[in-house]
C-alpha cells in the first residue's frame, strides 16, 4: 500500500512550484488528503490562489485540480475522508481537500 502522495502547488507568492510529502486516501477515483493545520498550512493558502495542482503517486504524476471542502456543504464526504483516513493511518483529523485528476 502506498503510504503516501507528492502534492506540487504553485507559491501564492513566489509563482514557483512547492512540492510536499503528504498522507492520502483514495475515495471514488479521487484522492483526499487532511491539512493538520488547517488554513494556516501554507500548501492550503497556495491552493486557495491557485487550485491547479499536480500530484505525484507511485511514480506517476497527474495535473489535478484541487478543492477544499466545506464543513457543512461538503460535511458527508468531509466524514468519509476522515474514517479513510482514521482506517488507514489511525488518524483523521485536519481540513479535507479533495484532489480531481484531469480526465
Amino acid at each position: 500500500m502506498v503510504q503516501f502522495l507528492y502534492l506540487t502547488t504553485i507559491g501564492r507568492k513566489s509563482g514557483l512550484p512547492r512540492e510536499i510529502e503528504i498522507w492520502y486516501v483514495e475515495f471514488q477515483g479521487r484522492f483526499y488528503i487532511l491539512a493538520e493545520m488547517f488554513e494556516t498550512a501554507h500548501f492550503v493558502q497556495n491552493i486557495r490562489a491557485n487550485p491547479r495542482v499536480s500530484l505525484r503517486i507511485a511514480g506517476n504524476t497527474l495535473p489535478a485540480t484541487a478543492h477544499i471542502l466545506d464543513p457543512n456543504a461538503d460535511r458527508e464526504r468531509w466524514e468519509q475522508v476522515r474514517t479513510l483516513g482514521e482506517e488507514k493511518y489511525g488518524w483523521g483529523d485536519g481540513l479535507p481537500i479533495e484532489l480531481i485528476p484531469d480526465a
